[in-house]
């Protein structure tokens, strides 16, 4: 059985998400600049959001919403 194309799109978007929040966390913590990875952290879940949006409209997944990582 064959994964949908979104649906690994989606759970790849999520994985990348949950290490830029870690990449964040270890910046704060060491005092260095992390403007760069919440810039991408921020078009990464806008990209996850619109995935979900156009799958949800065609019927598609059950995904629950990432905010926080």
């Amino acid at each position: 059985m064959e994964e949908d194309p979104d649906t690994y799109r989606i759970l790849r978007l999520r994985a990348e998400i949950l290490e830029l929040g870690s990449a964040i966390r270890q910046l704060q913590r060491a005092g260095l600049d992390d403007a760069a990875a919440q810039l991408l952290l921020g078009r990464k879940r806008a990209q996850l959001e619109h995935l979900v949006k156009t799958n949800s409209a065609g019927g598609g997944l059950n995904t629950p919403d990432i905010r926080r990582s």
